[in-house]
């Protein structure tokens, strides 16, 4: 059972956009560039969720962990912004129930946040060319702060802004990151059965509930005390 909030963050990659056809395009021409064998969807999806920076890593050793030569990730990340700053929402889609879960939000009232580690230069016009920029009162994107999540400063940042307390407040998101930055933040945390958690069913994470879809968070919310 969910505190009725008065505000919602709502996380980017995973959660309201399906970003890995554009990342994973990215990472492959990259790949490509530096005389290797492209890493393909499949592999890519495993690896998003923890901004650009990590992927490029990811994508240098072929797995979830472990660090590439530096000298071959100062190569690499250039490339990789170049390309993904010409891709950014090419192959991109809204999930399904995004636009018509936004609406229900706006209409109820509930002053509505964006909250992503992705650098504002994608994030903006990632939002924009999908055509919800224009549903959130304040988007902190990765750089909007020195810090991202998992640590709760970008969304006590949105709080503070709207001027709403921690426990009135609600996190939806996809991923242990954002269940991690919502608990240490003393906000509610409702997830997306569907995002980037690396593989990992979310519900090990033990957010207040999951979702499998933004429509689905009517029910909750009128449920809520």
């Amino acid at each position: 059972m969910l505190i009725k909030p008065q505000m919602i963050l709502i996380d980017v990659d995973g959660t309201l956009v399906d970003s890995v056809p554009d990342l994973a395009f990215c990472v492959d021409e990259m790949m490509k560039a530096m005389g290797r064998p492209p890493h393909n969807e499949a592999k890519v999806r495993n690896w998003v969720g923890n901004g650009v920076e990590r992927l490029v890593r990811r994508a240098l050793v072929g797995q979830l962990d472990g660090e590439p030569d530096e000298a071959d990730f100062k190569k690499a990340y250039p490339i990789f912004l170049e390309l993904y700053a010409e891709n950014t929402s090419k192959r991109s889609l809204l999930y399904p129930g995004i636009r018509e879960g936004l609406d229900y939000l706006k209409k109820a009232g509930y002053k509505l946040g964006c909250v992503t580690n992705k650098a504002e230069q994608f994030t903006v016009p990632l939002l924009t060319d999908l055509g919800i920029a224009g549903d959130f009162s304040i988007i902190v994107s990765g750089d909007t702060l020195p810090q991202k999540k998992p640590d709760p400063a970008p969304l006590l940042h949105a709080a503070k802004f709207f001027g709403i307390a921690p426990e009135q407040a609600l996190m939806v998101g996809d991923s242990v990151s954002d269940v991690k930055a919502a608990r240490a933040a003393g906000f509610q945390i409702v997830c997306m059965s569907y995002g980037y958690n690396h593989g990992v069913d979310i519900r090990e994470s033990n957010p207040n509930a999951v979702i499998d879809t933004l429509t689905e968070i009517q029910p909750l919310l009128e449920a809520a005390a």
